[in-house]
């Protein structure tokens, strides 16, 4: 008998101490989150009644300090003083613009747009007058920069021109000469990534669920992956330096990290809905999934295979679009109406 008794005082205590441990553990996983400063810091809005729709991609001008934010359902770009957030002007005279591309070089903006002539148009940054235009397939949407070589790349045609193929042009941006395009089967494709120290595009091949992987210098594909989704794969980030790629998926919202090599899956979140732009923060490490649902997801690149889940940032309605600014330590953000009805709105964010 006093044995047994022992054993269940032994059992008892053992119990407590575990219960308590488990307890302390919950305590220290509470106080640790409660104590994350986020990575994100308001740091204040400007807000544009009376627009209606979706607004689309920006661009920036640092030495003039000028912010470009192409108001796609407005038919305009709107121009705000890039650290006071003034409004400066509106560009009128464009058709439904898409992707952003100011070369400082020559103080002209590149626009992508889906309008009647489908062209790409360029914009004088002094006058902000139309002052010429590029020829490819038309229906320019996606635009993505080669540094490099000093090349854009250009999706053209698609869904949107109602085509059921897509085209990926290479443009000097400067001189507007059309170096080729490249035919995909296909009716959408959404974002690229290019290496700046290699010969690689990424395309997000959205209508087949496929990243295709396109040599620079001979335009043809050289291999193609299946993302594994249930969504469309739309959004894309790349950290060249650990050679993954972030893809994200939409309904469900989902990110997606691959191998840039092989591309082979590392891992896999959950992520905001309607998830309209993926930035990768090279300083940070961080990845920002931009969610039209209210939320920017925030994830941890500790290595090429381990990335974590680190914060969800509240935004507003519509915040599906944005661009870092790494020597501001600033990101803005774009709040669409959309079909919300929500007040259309520039936000501005410090990085920490």
């Amino acid at each position: 008998m006093t044995t047994r008794k022992h054993f269940i005082r032994t059992l008892i205590a053992i119990l407590v101490a575990s219960l308590a441990s488990h307890a302390t553990a919950a305590r220290d996983v509470t106080a640790t989150e409660a104590n994350q400063a986020p990575v994100l810091e308001a740091a204040g809005k400007v807000e544009l009644p009376g627009y209606e729709g979706d607004f689309d991609h920006f661009e920036v001008d640092l030495k003039g300090n000028r912010l470009f934010l192409a108001a796609e359902d407005h038919n305009t770009l709107e121009v705000f003083d890039l650290k006071s957030l003034q409004h400066l002007k509106t560009i009128e005279g464009l058709e439904t613009p898409h992707g952003l591309r100011y070369l400082p070089d020559v103080n002209k903006l590149v626009v992508t747009q889906t309008g009647s002539d489908g062209e790409t148009k360029v914009i004088d940054g002094t006058s902000y007058k139309i002052v010429g235009s590029f020829k490819h397939t038309k229906g320019a949407d996606s635009m993505a920069y080669d540094a490099t070589r000093k090349r854009l790349y250009v999706v053209a045609g698609g869904r949107d021109m109602k085509q059921t193929s897509t085209w990926l042009a290479e443009i000097d941006p400067y001189t507007g000469k059309n170096y080729g395009e490249i035919k995909f089967d296909t009716d959408k494709i959404e974002a690229m990534a290019i290496e700046e120290r290699g010969d690689k595009i990424f395309v997000n091949v959205t209508g087949k669920k496929e990243i295709a992987v396109v040599d620079k210098n001979t335009r043809k594909v050289i291999t193609t992956w299946h993302v594994e989704t249930k969504g469309d794969n739309a959004p894309l980030a790349f950290d060249e330096s650990t050679h993954r790629l972030f893809v994200i998926t939409r309904n469900p919202g989902t990110l997606i990290v691959l191998n840039a090599d092989t591309g082979a899956s590392v891992a896999e979140f959950k992520a905001p809905e309607r998830c309209d732009q993926v930035i990768f923060d090279k300083t940070a490490k961080h990845v920002y999934a931009l969610g039209g649902d209210g939320h920017i997801g925030v994830f941890l690149e500790k290595d090429a295979d381990h990335i974590e889940a680190l914060q969800t940032i509240t935004t507003a309605p519509g915040a599906k679009t944005g661009i870092l600014v790494p020597e501001l330590h600033k990101m803005f953000v774009a709040a669409s109406p959309g079909d919300t009805k929500a007040t259309a709105a520039v936000l501005v964010y410090n990085v920490k």
